[in-house]
């Protein structure tokens, strides 16, 4: 964390998302505060609390990509929920309270892969000589079966393989909203009641992965691997709360929004600071980092409860994206559209191409038909790619035509009829 200032991070988001540089500067500050924090004294760590964003913006403009980015740069826990999906204490559905045990079971997780990798050699080397015994038991002589493991040679051979078995999950027999008391449930279950087991036939190469991972949960050490992950997920967790402007509003006594003042209600401890009862023990949330976002079209900030607001003290808004963003965003990121279907094509061995002038045409029309109506911003390039390369993927594998070029002329001819068609351009794009 010490090399991630502020600028860096943004400079690596930047490779990824195009624009939107008052958010991204923002989060790359909440996220340094938080190294910064850790360096204080323990009583004045404890007094300095996130400062919580809350990003404002159409949909397809990059506030869940900006969030889902930056957690994976700084390795944090980090859960995307939409809070139209919560309902009050009261009602069945899931409570917010879930969001918390979400990110604790993302956090245990990835601690618990990390460790994994820190005894990857010596997993491998138990997974193999318990697959050379197997192959012993088959009459190799206990050298070849090793040799024969190590080498890769024994992969395609066969053998009988002892796995455990699980029966439904004790979930799926709950109404819905009860995933949780289905997931503790289990767990105490399984403490008391021992796994079946039965024989599975298996080559080597199949069963070196399950025998592996098998063998590298023997060396972990369980409770420590928890103990990390719940320090991990209370001083470095990150919580996306998407389309919290659909619980804005007035309250309504029936339907699909029923007491959205209410989830808002119960999502105020949570961001304010509290403690969940997980299965894995208690959670505080008074360090977790909370960012919010909606598109606010029909609602508006001022429409959410008081205390809410407040615990939001940082917002920023997202511009729309115009026709020259959409050609940034199909040209620069790493992870650019035009990128990832010449990869998929290159795997058939077609060569796939686009000119500027072909990205430029696709951009404009991704541009004019987000005028014309729903404005999605960049999600609409997926419906234009896929549409515009459909005979290029269906035809791929038996084509003889091994080069693809898509320029503006290529870009009129597969669209054409779509876009003179105002009604059919409505629902195709």
């Amino acid at each position: 964390m010490r090399a991630l200032t502020p600028k860096r991070i943004v400079e690596e988001l930047n490779k990824y998302i195009v624009g939107q540089d008052q958010a991204k500067r923002m989060v790359a500050i909440a996220v340094r505060n938080r190294w910064r924090r850790q360096q204080l004294a323990a009583d004045m760590r404890e007094e300095v609390l996130p400062k919580n964003i809350l990003m404002i913006g159409p949909t397809g403009v990059g506030k869940t990509e900006i969030a889902r980015r930056l957690a994976q740069l700084v390795k944090a826990p980090f859960v995307k929920v939409e809070a139209s999906k919560y309902t009050e204490v009261g009602y069945v559905g899931r409570d917010v309270e879930t969001i918390i045990r979400d990110l604790v079971e993302i956090g245990v997780g990835m601690r618990k892969a990390e460790l994994r990798r820190e005894v990857e050699a010596q997993a491998r080397e138990r997974a193999e000589r318990r697959l050379a015994d197997l192959l012993v038991k088959k009459g190799w002589s206990s050298a070849a079966a090793l040799e024969a493991v190590r080498s890769g040679e024994a992969d395609g051979e066969e053998i009988e393989l002892a796995v455990q078995q699980q029966g439904p999950p004790f979930m799926s027999f709950l109404p819905g909203g009860m995933e949780q008391l289905g997931v503790d449930m289990q767990q105490m279950l399984g403490r008391f009641m021992p796994k079946s087991t039965a024989q599975k036939t298996a080559t080597v190469a199949e069963a070196r992965r399950v025998i592996e991972t098998e063998e590298a949960d023997k060396l972990i050490d369980d409770e420590k691997a928890v103990a990390e992950a719940l320090a991990l997920v209370q001083q470095s967790g990150i919580v996306f709360l998407d389309e919290i402007d659909k619980i804005c509003g007035p309250a309504s006594q029936s339907g699909p929004d029923i007491s959205r003042e209410g989830v808002q209600r119960d999502l105020l401890p949570i961001v304010e600071g509290s403690t969940v009862n997980t299965r894995y023990g208690m959670v505080r949330t008074d360090h977790i980092l909370f960012i919010a976002a909606g598109a606010f079209h029909v609602s508006k900030v001022g429409d959410l409860i008081p205390e809410l607001q407040g615990r939001f003290p940082l917002r920023v808004e997202l511009a729309d994206l115009g026709e020259d963003d959409l050609v940034r965003i199909v040209k620069e990121p790493r992870n650019a559209l035009p990128k990832q279907y010449a990869a998929l094509l290159a795997t058939e061995r077609v060569d796939l191409t686009f000119t500027d002038d072909g990205l430029r045409a696709i951009a404009a029309l991704a541009a004019e038909i987000n005028r014309a109506s729903q404005n999605i911003g960049a999600r609409r390039l997926y419906t234009i790619f896929e549409k515009l390369l459909e005979d290029a993927l269906y035809n791929a594998p038996e084509t003889d035509e091994r080069r693809i070029e898509v320029d503006a002329a290529y870009v009129r001819t597969k669209l054409a009829g779509i876009v003179k068609d105002e009604s059919l351009r409505q629902f195709v794009l």
